[in-house]
């Protein structure tokens, strides 16, 4: 029996054992890996870094280079929220060589040239679908950073705020959302700022106006408040509006960047009142964008003032009046668009047959008495017989800015006519077209109204930048660019009409006034993703901006041919990772990319007519593609920005 109880003893003693772990085995390196991997998006979307995050990190990799050892953490978070890769652009993002993976570029570091750092990512059309990561903000050292004509989604991570040398942010041509990102005001080297083609939405921060930047595209978004009063602090020498909501009034302090801006465009962005005589104080501007809007009133004398301009279009407004010589006769001026308004009289100067054949003219659609292609009698009278005075509308400039406001509200003072006698020119001087669209619809095609309905997508600014010359030096994409100035003008003459109530037939419609005027280049087509359908259907007739009823909804009439559709929508750019981005030694960055780049945007008008399917393949920027040059897109009006050339940033060699 002792015995017995001896072995049962024994046995559950050794059953026991079996469940105490012993020594841990040593994990196989695929796993250790795959830990890693894990650990690498540690970080929620949008979050914070703490500090000294990346050394929390479990990479299994040596880097003795602290910064690289960061980029190396940034780039594998980054690698783990891709979600396609359809060309294999980021196959070889593995390893402790991050200067070797493709679009990153390294360089000696501003404060240590013994130390590589990591100063620029370029991923310009590489197509990738995905989302940036938190980690990327341990990117401290990059100067640029492109990643246009992607598919990269969500918001722009508040981390970012960490690239305080952070010079050229291009975002272009993707499909990110919410609001602004307020996190790019933060960045105090910031110079260039592209977010055209995303889904973008909400106002415009007036901070964004007070930066020292160069240059801001935010056209083909979806902002939608006006443009804030302080929009004329901006010492930029590029400022691109078009395609939005904005609505309201072009701020008369728009006269203050007389000394600094190159190239202005507004169109399509539903803006009303009368242009403010402030722009005649514009002196070095050259392009000038103001189409597709409801903006009424007479053209002021003191326009006489724009010197340089070379492209101007005033298309598709509800103008009226007459259009003086002064500004037909200006010295620099190449093309010159005042169709589809409601003109009733021009200068000698202005008619497209006068003898100055160096200048094109566009008078189509107005209510010019023995010029052809004119608004009929019907549609003219009630807009011009009711003509709007800019002194009492509610956008006036000047002195009187502040008096109309206060009458308006308040009838404190006796005068109580006097309110209403003030309001009621107001409303009628800058009522929004679109507010009776819905009445006219089912008369669409007779009864367009007199403000002009937005282009379907006019893609003045053209799509995202293609080739992403930032890495190359800032001089060459510019000017190949410029080179090709005299093209066609497509921009003047905007697509047809937006709404979508009766589609007449697509892109076949002749566009009048484009093969004869050489225009500036930013008219090109529209962003690859975003076709605009309903572009040729007649515009919606709200009765605008005049005094009288909706009567004069006439605005440019669907018989008369539409301007050239800004449909072709080209393909993705083609991504160009040139050459070492920061191998150029930085010159000061004031203005770094822009200033060389916009010279001549007379000449800038690379795309050849929208109409054509794709814009000549980007011969401009000198880096080697290393993808299909056939995906390319147009650069943006008049200047050579398509994603910038590489900063010349001081420190980095």
């Amino acid at each position: 029996m002792e015995a017995l109880g001896r072995c049962l003893l024994l046995f559950l003693l050794l059953f026991s054992s079996s469940f105490i772990p012993g020594p841990p085995a040593a994990r196989p390196p695929a796993d250790s890996a795959a830990i890693a991997r894990r650990q690498l998006l540690a970080l929620p979307e949008n979050g914070q870094l703490p500090d000294d995050f990346e050394f929390d990190i479990e990479i299994g990799i040596r880097i003795s280079n602290p910064s690289l050892h960061r980029a190396y953490v940034a780039l594998q978070a980054w690698k783990t929220a891709i979600y396609s890769d359809p060309h294999n652009f980021t196959a070889n993002w593995a390893g402790p060589d991050v200067c070797g993976y493709n679009g990153i570029f390294c360089s000696p570091a501003p404060d240590d040239p013994s130390l590589n750092v990591v100063a620029g990512a370029d991923l310009n059309g590489a197509d990738i679908a995905g989302f940036l990561p938190a980690e990327l903000g341990l990117l401290t050292d990059v100067a640029l950073f492109h990643i246009n004509s992607n598919r990269f989604c969500g918001i722009i991570p508040e981390t970012f705020s960490h690239l305080k040398l952070l010079h050229e942010f291009d975002a272009s041509n993707n499909r990110f959302v919410g609001p602004f990102p307020d996190v790019v005001l933060g960045l105090p080297s910031l110079k260039y700022l592209d977010l055209r083609f995303n889904d973008f939405e909400g106002a415009l921060p007036p901070e964004l106006f007070d930066r020292d930047l160069d240059a801001i595209f935010l056209n083909n978004n979806r902002f939608g408040s006006h443009i804030p009063d302080n929009f004329g602090n901006s010492k930029a020498s590029v400022v691109v509006l078009a395609n939005n909501k904005l609505g309201g009034c072009i701020p008369a302090s728009i006269g203050n960047m007389g000394a600094t801006l190159d190239e202005l465009v507004l169109l399509n962005n539903g803006l009303d009142g009368c242009l403010p005589p402030e722009i005649g104080s514009l002196g070095n501007t050259t392009v000038v964008d103001v189409s597709w809007n409801s903006l009424t009133g007479v053209l002021s004398k003191s326009f006489d003032g724009l010197t340089k301009v070379e492209q101007l279009d005033l298309s598709h407004n509800v103008f009226t009046g007459v259009v003086p010589a002064g500004l037909c006769r200006l010295p620099s001026l190449a093309n010159f668009t005042f169709s589809y308004n409601f003109f009733k009289g021009e200068a000698d100067e202005c008619v497209p047959t006068s003898t100055k054949s160096d200048v094109v003219f566009d008078d189509t659609s107005n209510c010019l008495a023995r010029r052809p292609a004119q608004k009929s009698g019907e549609m003219c009278a009630p807009v011009v017989s009711r003509p709007v005075d800019c002194g009492r509308s509610k956008c006036a400039s000047g002195p009187k800015k502040p008096s109309p406001k206060p009458g308006k509200p308040s009838p404190k003072p006796s005068p109580n006519p006097t309110t209403p006698s003030p309001q009621q020119p107001k409303t009628s001087a800058p009522p929004p077209p679109r507010v009776v669209s819905p009445s006219p619809p089912p008369p669409p095609p007779p009864q367009p109204t007199p403000s002009p309905p937005p282009p379907p997508q006019v893609v003045n600014s053209p799509p995202p930048p293609q080739q992403t010359g930032s890495p190359m030096t800032p001089a060459h994409p510019p000017p190949s660019r410029h080179s090709e100035s005299p093209v066609t003008r497509v921009h003047s003459p905007p697509p047809p009409p937006t709404p979508v109530y009766s589609p007449p037939p697509p892109v076949h419609a002749p566009p009048p006034p484009v093969p004869s005027s050489p225009s500036p280049v930013y008219s090109p087509p529209p962003p690859l993703r975003s076709p605009p359908p309903p572009v040729y259907s007649p515009p919606p007739p709200p009765p605008v901006s005049s005094p009288p009823p909706p009567v004069y909804s006439p605005p440019p009439p669907v018989p008369s041919p539409p301007p050239p559709p800004a449909h072709s929508p080209p393909p993705p750019p083609v991504r160009s990772p040139p050459p070492p981005v920061y191998s150029p030694p930085p010159p000061p960055p004031v203005r770094s990319p822009p200033p060389p780049v916009y010279s001549p945007p007379q000449a800038s008008s690379p795309p050849p007519p929208a109409v054509a399917p794709h814009p000549p393949t980007s011969n401009s920027s000198p880096p080697p593609p290393p993808s299909p040059d056939l995906d390319f897109l147009p650069p943006v009006g008049g200047l050579s920005y398509a994603s910038p050339p590489p900063p010349l940033y001081p420190g980095y060699n």
